[in-house]
């Protein structure tokens, strides 16, 4: 058996299959533990199945199975042990010792029908002695029947049933007391009802004899009882599954199968003990969608992940490619605006080399610098010993490594040559550490270079100050624009020629 798969499904009835169906067309690879005893291995036929009225019950598994296979799923019989959360796998181990991990585990075991505590009841199961007027009453109509009530609930059992047939006995010692006003329903409609206890019941030619405790015997062609649903979770305790307040205490789900776990789903009887083959059908259908839908976006989200780390980790060798990167003198444009302020905390997105961190220090201002190069953090920190200025850096992508508000928070040339780079997240995320009262400076390339501008595809994605401030979309009554404008400053060609440079500055102050 391979160890590793996207989706695991324990548990190979109508739910399983269906569930396996949907991951196996979305080309995941899934694996379906069946331990073969499906809730209704007692019965010969299904009914209210449409397209499959009649049918064997085991016939529809065998054509589901040979469905799935033909997506890709494998199928094996075994039964499981234990379900453990493994980080971002779940580990399934199986009685006989083997083990499998997966990103997705679709529950989908079913329940067994605990049936009254009755000698030669639980013989006729799933053909004399049954539980679904839908399932099963038109089998039986207009013959001799019988409801065994196993709770005050059985009520509503017994009234079905007497659509079926003229001829009902209810015998109602677990619902006793019933009532004036339900006996009156009841006898209106012709149901005889017996209070005894039933005793036993025997199995013969001419029909089922119901004997009850006062050595009444009743004969009848069908008996109608309630098992109580018993699931078997004991493999999955350790993960304290949220329980719906029903009958059996199934598992709790939302529309789409998911659990109280983000990485199970679970679907049929384990999460609705008396729904039929079709419910429990579509409900694995949807669990089998909600697994595929939760693995899409951990997909994506993965893929961002390793964006981001190649994208950091390019930075890395960039700094590392050479002795020393930028000046570390400040950017002209930051030191007009911040020399007009205040001193007091401070956070640099994406500080390189520290300069301009370490200009805050010299004058009053506590700052912290954040990049994702450890290479220029330490070149950073050592740069701020050389000059006596007690100020902090932390290697991290972006100011969401950083916790804390700050009076000021700057990015400063926040930008890179790759398309998809998250610029507006970026800053939007470091909107978030301005403490109110506090500023937010973004200074940037608002052009290229002069001598840059016939070759565009070498420089990043620029926008104006104004187009940046539209696409952050902040709360306008929580911040007040103070500078959106563009600035010259001098600058020197590569050719040695003056020339110059435009720098973006957009400076926003959040409302206390």
């Amino acid at each position: 058996m391979t160890n590793d798969w996207d989706a695991v499904i324990i548990g190979g009835g109508a739910a399983g299959l269906s569930a396996a169906q949907m991951l196996g067309r979305s080309r995941r690879r899934t694996l379906v533990i069946d331990g073969g005893s499906p809730r209704n291995r007692f019965a010969a036929h299904m009914h209210g199945v449409l397209g499959h009225d009649g049918l064997d019950p085991a016939a529809l598994l065998e054509r589901g199975r040979a469905e799935a296979r033909a997506y890709g799923v494998e199928i094996v019989a075994g039964l499981v042990a234990s379900l453990s959360d493994v980080g971002d796998r779940l580990r399934i181990e199986l009685e006989d010792g083997a083990v499998a991990t997966a990103r997705a585990v679709v529950i989908a075991t079913g329940v067994r029908d605990d049936l009254p505590d009755v000698p030669g009841l639980a013989d006729g199961w799933g053909r004399t002695v049954l539980h679904c007027p839908y399932c099963h009453g038109w089998e039986v109509a207009g013959q001799r029947l019988a409801v065994l009530a196993t709770s005050p609930m059985s009520v509503h059992q017994i009234q079905l049933v007497r659509q079926l047939s003229e001829d009902v006995t209810a015998f109602t010692a677990a619902a006793e007391p019933l009532g004036e006003d339900v006996t009156a329903r009841l006898l209106a409609r012709g149901v005889r009802v017996v209070p005894a206890a039933v005793r036993r019941v025997e199995h013969g030619e001419s029909g089922l004899t119901v004997v009850t405790d006062d050595g009444a015997e009743t004969v009848v062609d069908a008996i109608f009882t309630g098992g109580a649903p018993l699931l078997d979770l004991a493999f999955a305790d350790g993960l304290d599954l949220q329980r719906a307040e029903a009958p059996g205490a199934p598992l709790a789900v939302d529309m789409m199968g998911k659990t109280s776990h983000p990485r199970i789903f679970a679907a049929g009887n384990v999460t609705s003990p008396f729904a039929n083959v079709p419910v429990s059908m579509g409900a694995g259908s949807m669990a089998g969608a909600g697994a595929n839908a939760m693995l899409t976006e951990e997909d994506f989200a993965l893929a961002v992940a390793d964006r981001t780390a190649q994208r950091n980790a390019g930075w890395e060798e960039r700094y590392a490619a050479q002795d020393r990167f930028w000046s570390g003198r400040v950017n002209a444009s930051v030191a007009a605006i911040v020399t007009e302020l205040a001193p007091g905390t401070a956070l640099d997105v994406g500080s390189g080399e520290g300069g301009d961190v370490v200009w805050l220090g010299e004058r009053g201002w506590r700052a912290t610098g954040v990049d994702v190069s450890a290479t220029a953090v330490r070149r950073a920190a050592e740069f701020a010993a050389e000059r006596g200025v007690d100020v902090r850096f932390i290697v991290g992508d972006g100011a969401g490594s950083v916790e804390g508000e700050f009076d000021l928070v700057l990015a400063s040339f926040l930008h890179s040559w790759e398309s998809d780079f998250p610029r507006i997240r970026m800053l939007r995320d470091a909107a978030d550490r301005v403490a109110p009262g506090g500023r937010l400076l973004i200074v940037s390339h608002a052009a290229p270079p002069p001598w840059a501008r016939e070759l565009p595809e070498q420089v990043p994605v620029m926008r104006t100050p104004g187009e940046e401030l539209r696409l952050l979309d902040l709360d306008p009554t929580g911040w007040q624009p103070e500078i959106v404008e563009i600035r010259q400053r001098e600058a020197t060609a590569p050719d040695g020629t003056p020339s110059h440079l435009d720098d973006g500055i957009l400076l926003l102050r959040r409302l206390a």
